[in-house]
């Protein structure tokens, strides 16, 4: 498509929340600085929001660029890159898709719709040319995504886990350093604007999920939608949860893995999932505290690389905006094109049950004799190695100890297992099957263990 008579890359914005209207601000603050980056001036023709009266900033400043119309926007012929901060997936999903069917660049923060339905976008994409970039998709200003398509693509990435929302790392940091319980902590995200009045996308893990299928679909060549991630939220972790980290030398995080998995046979997998997890105090993720993000990077060539920074907010969220806005239109000047859709590999996803993990396990138990064989045959029923074993209260404060009064009776005690590495499936199968037992009074608690690369009884549970 030819640029305007002054050379200008036109630009469409959908969208004028927190993100957009920072974006529309840097194309105006900044305009000398952008025409001189991209070689030529950069001109919003056009921003399409759905209530204008909502935008007092927008429509004193803007507001002969103001439109209701996105579709009509995104059609006229004096558009050249559409920049979508909208979010949701219809009618979003159409209008990107009829802007890249006419050869117009698209830039777009849509995580959830990117995790849907990306390969529909890419594929419009590679048919008519256009430049998709989605950069402030993940984790907010961090340059996280264009390395894992350019800078990585020589190498061989085996792994992609970290911190990608922000509203739930609030919480928790809050929960690890205050004593707060999650109820008071998700208030105080709610008062400070980091959580939304409906706050289940972030501590259900929907948000991070979708941001998950993302990072697996670019590090591992592999078309991964948000269906294929595993998802727990963190609604169910509790300030004993958290005390419990505490004494094993660990901090709990919401964490979005994403692995390349080989079996006995040599054969690949992608594995792909969220939910909260231990994560030893000696690992840069654990002090990674409040709204920020944080994520490593593992390949075969490059070694660990850690992407740390703001992962949202409408500044930092606009910055990433800006940088592809500027990437594409630089190419539209040059008459190059970004990177394409890179899904080769096609690698099935390994179900939850087959990945391995380890389990921390609180339970409750009767203290009187057996109680710890019991337990541990269910253990090796299943072929669960136990790492290290404590117990707190209980009448004589030693499991299976009988001096004790002849009308005392069996009085309670908490037992903390720590397994060794172990298949979903078969940890999950055991604490079924220990919640059964006439010794267990109660499973309080069932936390996956991450990252650690030492013994257990180095942090804090004594074998």
């Amino acid at each position: 498509m030819a640029r305007g008579e002054s050379g200008a890359v036109r630009v469409a914005l959908l969208g004028c929340g927190t993100v957009g209207t920072e974006v529309v601000r840097l194309i105006t603050d900044q305009a000398a600085d952008l025409t001189a980056r991209v070689g030529t001036p950069v001109e919003l023709v056009g921003v399409a929001v759905r209530r204008p009266h909502r935008h007092p900033w927008l429509t004193e400043n803007f507001g002969h660029l103001v439109t209701t119309d996105a579709g009509a926007l995104v059609a006229r012929d004096d558009v050249d890159v559409v920049v979508e901060v909208i979010g949701g997936i219809e009618p979003v999903r159409g209008w990107l898709l009829e802007a890249l069917k006419a050869g117009k660049s698209v830039v777009t923060a849509n995580k959830a719709l990117l995790a849907e339905d990306g390969p529909t976008l890419a594929e419009a994409a590679d048919a008519s040319g256009a430049d998709l970039y989605f950069e402030a998709a993940v984790a907010g200003a961090i340059p996280l995504l264009r390395p894992l398509r350019e800078s990585l693509a020589g190498d061989r990435i085996t792994r992609v886990a970290g911190i990608v929302n922000g509203t739930s790392n609030f919480i928790l940091s809050a929960m690890a350093s205050g004593g707060t319980s999650y109820g008071d902590a998700l208030e105080e995200a709610t008062r400070l604007g980091y959580a939304e009045a409906d706050p289940s996308a972030d501590v259900d893990g929907y948000d991070a999920a979708s941001k998950a299928a993302i990072l697996a679909t670019l590090a591992f060549h592999t078309r991964i939608t948000a269906s294929d991630v595993h998802r727990e939220g963190m609604r169910g972790v509790s300030s004993a949860d958290v005390a419990a980290a505490r004494r094993l030398g660990c901090t709990i995080k919401l964490l979005a893995i994403c692995e390349r998995v080989v079996d006995e046979a040599g054969a690949e997998s992608v594995s792909a999932r969220v939910y909260p997890a231990m994560v030893p105090d000696s690992h840069p993720l654990a002090r990674v505290d409040g709204a920020f993000n944080a994520v490593f990077v593992e390949a075969e060539a490059a070694g660990q690389l850690m992407f740390y920074g703001q992962g949202a907010g409408g500044a930092p969220t606009a910055s990433a905006v800006l940088g592809d806005m500027v990437a594409v239109a630089r190419n539209r000047v040059g008459g190059g094109r970004g990177p394409r859709e890179s899904a080769y590999a096609s690698l099935p996803v390994r179900a939850i049950g087959e990945v391995p993990t380890r389990y921390h396990v609180d339970l409750e138990v009767a203290d009187r004799e057996g109680v710890l064989a019991a337990i541990a045959g269910e253990f090796a029923r299943q072929g669960v190695s136990i790492a290290a074993v404590r117990q707190t209260g209980g009448i004589n404060g030693s499991i299976d100890s009988t001096a004790r009064a002849d009308d005392a009776g069996p009085g309670p005690a908490r037992l903390t297992v720590v397994t060794h590495s172990a298949r979903e499936a078969a940890l999950s199968a055991t604490v079924a099957a220990l919640a059964d037992l006439d010794h267990v009074i109660g499973v309080v608690g069932v936390l996956r263990v991450e990252g650690l690369g030492r013994a257990v009884s180095a942090l804090g549970m004594g074998e």
